[in-house]
């Protein structure tokens, strides 16, 4: 979805880097199709997350990342990693935050019986998806649903809703650097 909105020019910027924290990403392989580097390493190949998020903040550097999206990053980013890109980390998260925070927005929602649910985009910063809240997109449970169409539902509202913030704030980030 995102590099598909930056090839069509939906996003007026370059995607300079798809990096994962799983070797075995199918992600990755959506990214070598559309000529995106690739990058991947796990914690595991550390000896301590601080090692893992040093070698990860030389990458984001040695691309010359401005902007930090994370989409399927399930971890805490780390104080150095926050610190070199502030206001600069953007997560999206399926339930509409301050509700429903962590691994399983979807189900946490889901199972709590709620009559709307949907998508939050947020700046990260070292809470968990606590973040200031850039936009959100609402879904509505229908009665009827059930786990898995709700969340088919959360994954198209996340589709379209990602590459349109993500449009506004490059644009945003463009005219800012075009002023100054």
């Amino acid at each position: 979805m995102i590099a598909q909105a930056f090839k069509d020019q939906k996003i007026d910027g370059e995607l300079v880097l798809l990096f994962s924290d799983h070797r075995d990403a199918y992600v990755l392989e959506r990214g070598k199709k559309f000529n995106i580097p690739c990058e991947s390493f796990e914690l595991k190949e550390f000896t301590d997350k601080r090692s893992y998020e040093a070698a990860l903040l030389k990458l984001l550097q040695d691309y010359d990342v401005e902007l930090v999206v994370l989409a399927g990053y399930m971890r805490i980013v780390g104080k150095e990693l926050l610190a070199a890109f502030p206001q600069a980390i953007i997560n999206i998260h399926p339930a509409l935050l301050p509700n429903f925070p962590g691994l399983h927005g979807i189900k946490d929602a889901y199972e709590a019986g709620v009559s709307e649910t949907g998508v939050t985009i947020h700046y990260v910063d070292d809470g968990v998806d606590t973040g200031p809240i850039i936009a959100q997109s609402r879904v509505a449970v229908a009665a009827t649903d059930t786990l898995d169409s709700l969340e088919e539902k959360i994954h198209q509202a996340e589709h379209h809703l990602y590459p349109q913030v993500l449009a506004e704030i490059v644009k945003e980030n463009h005219d800012e650097k075009s002023i100054n």
